[in-house]
């Protein structure tokens, strides 16, 4: 197992989010986490990357837990989040907003290589690699934030909505790249709210509901199942 929620609960002051919450994500896999307004999908995100921590119970990855470690350790044992809403820095050229993802490593041969990947991965992030990350399109700066967190190297990547704000044309580009990235061999554990593309080519799902799961299971089994085919059709209308 690669990542696993065992029990976990959060809080912030006295609101009870996540309540007695249990994942499993096995390598090589995508996983897709879906819910509606105030779930507990974003809070799940935060406290795999360490901003929240649980009041309760444990996140084990690798096989040990994490939930003391500093955010900056969890990337450097190979999570890294692709952030809602992007999160560029936006003064800084795209060349610079990669490089940045690779802070925690010596610059050199692997460098090098890891940005030839994301160069051909990403044809238009090379063409713009020089322009101020402020002035791209939403797709391309979307790019951006995928090719940054993989020049860390990781071997789970956590995605929070990366179709938000997206046009369609970019939406499909974008998880198409999600799965080539996973054919590669990273593991993706994925929040969106486009619950049917999520589900589309995710090979298993979970489903918060106030912060409890309350559906799991693959992702064709989810597809046909009458509480999602009621309450996802069309585009999930979610949280932050």
């Amino acid at each position: 197992m690669l990542l696993e929620f065992r029990h976990v609960d959060t809080h912030y002051g006295d609101l009870h989010v996540l309540k007695d919450v249990n994942y499993a994500i096995e390598p090589g896999e995508i996983v897709a986490l879906l819910g509606g307004n105030a779930s507990g999908k974003s809070t799940t995100m935060k406290t795999i990357m360490g901003v929240v921590r649980p009041t309760r119970g444990q996140v084990i990855y690798d096989g040990e837990p994490i939930e003391r470690l500093a955010t900056a350790e969890r990337v450097r044992r190979g999570i890294a989040p692709v952030l809602e809403a992007r999160r560029l820095f936006p003064r800084m050229t795209v060349f610079e907003n990669l490089e940045m993802g690779a802070y925690l490593r010596k610059r050199g041969a692997e460098f090098d290589q890891d940005l030839e990947r994301v160069y051909s991965l990403f044809p238009r992030v090379k063409e713009r690699h020089g322009q101020i990350a402020g002035t791209l399109s939403g797709g391309e700066q979307q790019m951006v934030a995928m090719g940054r967190a993989l020049m860390a190297r990781p071997r789970l990547l956590c995605m929070d909505e990366p179709s938000m704000g997206l046009a369609p044309i970019f939406v499909e580009q974008t998880f198409d790249i999600i799965q080539e990235i996973n054919r590669q061999g990273t593991t993706i554990f994925m929040v969106e709210q486009n619950a049917n593309m999520a589900l589309s080519i995710a090979h298993r799902a979970y489903v918060l509901q106030t912060g409890q799961v309350v559906l799991s299971g693959t992702a064709a089994e989810l597809r046909q199942n009458p509480m999602i085919r009621e309450a996802y059709l069309g585009e999930l209308q979610v949280e932050t």
